[in-house]
Parts: structure tokens; sequence; C-alpha cells
């Protein structure tokens, strides 16, 4: 309870203000879902609102978990991400073949790699956190899948199983890692940087899919991702990097500075979605999984943090820490 309310304490007004703003944009959206429900009545537009209706009932479910989490402090917060890259990494193996021969460094990866990972973010060993992964657990992984003696697509197999942990652990870790930053003369919780990236990552996913059905015409790569459009991109994008740079009240940030890390922030969360996308293609599969109505799986909705996470974190430290 007392991180809950030293957490309130210190930044009453502006959390409470931020709480109202979703909270308002969400009722409104659940509003606009019901009307359109009702309104529209041809097959494929009855098809849009329903998805739509899913994803704005799995948001409901998403910002009360991770304001829960934020309240209740920054073990919380990485128990929580701890428990999404395991179950993200869950479902890329889940989609990508494996052998016997892997089976040693997948057990490790899952319950040695993914918890040390956070772990090391939780003390503060940034040194080492930013190298484990990329650097000793990518020389492990082959070593242990070649004592298997299984050569048959090996190269392969040890290439998604390091990509695997690369963008379900290494990437999504930085995201929380943002809570262990200290940036001088910043006096907020940051619980808000965390909020900040999210927001802007994930109202960049909503608005560019909000732009793309409106206005969209021009597909960007109907090969990779048939929905997605240069109008989706260009009018999602600004208007993300709009709303980043009017919450720069919440970050060590000037308003011009907010606008730069917004863009990244825009940019990197599209190549994500793009990458991830084209993994799926190759794959054959539509979603990474099915655990969240209307998103598809974990890692679905972790594509927008996976490009974008590690460049915040590391342009913030380096430049204001």
């Amino acid at each position: 309870m007392n991180s809950v309310t030293n957490f309130l304490t210190t930044t009453d007004p502006l959390f409470l203000w931020l709480s109202g703003a979703a909270l308002g944009l969400l009722v409104t959206a659940t509003l606009i879902g019901a009307v359109l429900a009702w309104r529209v009545q041809t097959p494929a537009g009855r098809d849009t609102v329903r998805n739509l209706n899913a994803r704005i009932r799995s948001w409901w479910v998403m910002v009360a978990l991770f304001a829960a989490a934020m309240l209740l402090g920054s073990v919380v917060t990485l128990v929580l991400f701890t428990l999404l890259s395991y179950l993200a990494l869950r479902e890329f193996i889940t989609l990508t073949p494996t052998r016997r021969g892997d089976h040693a460094g997948l057990f490790l990866s899952f319950f040695l790699v993914v918890p040390l990972q956070y772990w090391l973010i939780g003390i503060g060993w940034y040194g080492l956190f930013s190298i484990f992964i990329p650097v000793y657990v990518f020389m492990a992984l082959p070593s242990l899948s070649v004592l298997g003696a299984d050569p048959t697509d090996f190269l392969t197999r040890t290439a998604k199983a390091q990509w695997g942990l690369m963008l379900a652990v290494y990437c999504t870790s930085h995201a929380p890692a943002l809570l262990w930053l200290d940036i001088p003369g910043y006096r907020l919780p940051g619980a808000l940087l965390l909020l900040y990236l999210m927001t802007v990552a994930q109202l960049s996913d909503v608005f560019q899919y909000v732009f793309g059905k409106l206005w969209g015409k021009t597909r960007l790569s109907p090969g990779i991702s048939p929905s997605k459009t240069v109008e989706g991109l260009v009018g999602g994008g600004l208007t993300a990097v709009a709303i980043g740079t009017g919450l720069h009240v919440i970050t060590p940030f000037s308003p011009l500075q907010a606008a730069g890390m917004s863009l990244i922030i825009v940019i990197a969360g599209f190549f994500g979605g793009f990458v991830l996308s084209a993994m799926k293609r190759d794959l054959g599969v539509k979603d990474w999984g099915t655990m969240i109505e209307g998103h598809g799986g974990v890692l679905d909705r972790l594509d927008s943090i996976v490009f974008s996470a590690p460049l915040f974190f590391h342009l913030t430290r380096y430049w204001f820490t």
C-alpha cells in the first residue's frame, strides 16, 4: 500500500488527469462501438465493427492490468512483463518447428533466461542486462543444440530460437527497465515513462487502424500486411506524435524533444509490427496466438513495443541521465 500511496501523492493531479482522459477515451470508444453495432448492417461492415468492439473490450482488460501493475509498484510491473515475455516466447516457439536437439536450450530459455533477464533489471545491473542475451545466451543456445548431434536445419533452428528470445524477452524487457532510470531533475515516477512509451506506441496502432479503415486507399505491402495503408500510417502516426508531444509534461523532455521521441516510437513501432507480420506470413498464420480477443496473441500486442522499447530506453538513458 505504501507504493500506491507514494505514487498517488507524488503525481496526484497529473495521474488523475491521465486516468480520467484514458477512461474517457475508453468509454467514448465503447459507446461508438455500440452505436456502430446497432447502425451498421452490411456483412463487411458488421465484421469490421465486431473486430473493433473485440479490440475495445480487450483494451479495457489491458489498461486495467497495466494501471494496477504501475500503481502497485515496480516489482509488480516487472513480474507482469516477465509473464508477458514468457507467454510471447511460448507463442513464438509454438509456431516455429523445433527438434529434439533444441529442447535443452529451450528449457533454459524459458526457466533461466527469462527470469534472469528481468532479475538483472530489478537489481539495476545495466551492464549485464544489456549484453546477457545477445552475447552470452546467443553463444550458449547453439552450443547446447549441437550437443544433440542433429545437423538438420541447424542454422535455421538456431536463428529462430535466438530471434524469439530477442523479440519476446530482450527487446520487451527494455520497457519495464525505464522504471529504473535515474534522470537528474526528473521527480516523477519512472512508471510515467513506461506509460508514455506504451501510450504513444499503442495509440499509433489504434489510429493507423482507424485512419486506414476510414481513408486508406494506398496499400503499403499487400503481401505482408494487407490492412496497412499509407494514409493509415501517415494519419495515425502524426496523431500519435501530436499526442506524445502534448504528453511531454509527464516526461523529462521538452515539447520538441517529446515530438522527436514520439516520432521514433511511431516509426520503430511500425517496423516492429511490419517485421512480425512478415514472419507470420512466412509461417502461414494470421496471428501469433488467440489469447487476447480481437488482438490475437500476446506477441501481436507487443509487436509495436519490441523495436521501440530498446530505442526509447537507450536514447533516454544516453541523453537524459
